[in-house]
């Protein structure tokens, strides 16, 4: 496995490798999701690149970016180990220059849900996501479905700018006890790790109705609140694949959204039915 950090030098370096480029961006502090991502680039490519980055454009002031894990040994046995071809490591001096060209996210769909609370945010996410993937210029670039506004977003931006690669949904990866797996799961204590089961739970609630044929959103939106209660609700959403409201689940176009904080984590998941 080859580590480069220069930007540049990767651009250099996979003009060498005429094979399809599977690529899958991380923020580091790799799990059994991201290694999921891996997997399927593997299955699907012939070259493999994950990059490890925690992108500063995408935090908000007072937001944990000093906090954030970083696991920068593991990670790089992890990707050894997982058969990674290529590991970009950039900096953010590498990344950034000084008043440069931005991306602005959506003004509807980057402001609602996530990008209610953590305005800007999308924006940061878009620039390093358009960065990443001109650099690398893979063939299809892998992201899970978990952070389901942001692949919705990063995908009408590969639309929007007419990009040659190819976004690849990939499904969520739970921990046994059906938590959603997340390198913010480290933050939370024992206790704080059980009340955030209410989250899969309220999901679980959601698929039990829909089951019984009950497709009126707010019936379910309510269900899932009592289910979460009495966790701090940043949102309970009910949306079709394009992310607008819909006051009927649609089977086939729908995604069950929530975020809520655990003590002071925010955490996130989704259902796509």
């Amino acid at each position: 496995m080859k580590i480069i950090a220069n930007p540049f030098e990767v651009k250099e370096y996979l003009k060498t490798v005429p094979m399809r480029i599977g690529f899958v961006p991380t923020m580091g502090a790799l799990h059994e999701g991201h290694l999921s991502l891996i997997k399927k680039a593997k299955e699907e490519n012939d070259f493999v690149v994950v990059s490890i980055f925690v992108n500063p454009t995408q935090f908000l002031q007072g937001e944990d970016l000093d906090s954030y894990p970083k696991k920068d040994a593991a990670d790089k046995k992890i990707c050894e180990l997982a058969g990674v071809d290529l590991l970009f490591m950039p900096n953010a001096e590498g990344m950034y220059g000084v008043d440069e060209v931005t991306l602005q996210a959506p003004n509807v769909r980057g402001y609602v849900l996530e990008g209610t609370s953590r305005p800007g945010h999308f924006s940061g996410v878009l620039q390093v996501v358009m960065k990443l993937l001109n650099i690398v210029q893979p063939t299809k670039a892998y992201f899970g479905k978990k952070d389901a506004q942001q692949l919705h977003l990063i995908t009408l931006m590969v639309q929007n700018f007419y990009m040659s690669v190819e976004i690849v949904p990939v499904d969520t990866v739970r921990e046994s006890d059906g938590l959603a797996m997340s390198s913010r799961n480290v933050y939370l204590s024992q206790e704080e790790h059980q009340e955030a089961l209410k989250i899969s739970k309220s999901l679980k609630m959601a698929t039990q109705l829909v089951m019984q044929k009950n497709f009126v959103s707010s019936e379910i939106k309510n269900a899932m609140r009592n289910t979460l209660a009495p966790l701090e609700i940043s949102y309970v959403e009910i949306l079709n694949r394009n992310f607008e409201l819909l006051q009927e689940v649609e089977i086939g176009n729908t995604i069950v959204l929530v975020e809520a904080l655990v003590g002071r984590t925010r955490l996130l998941d989704n259902l796509w039915l």
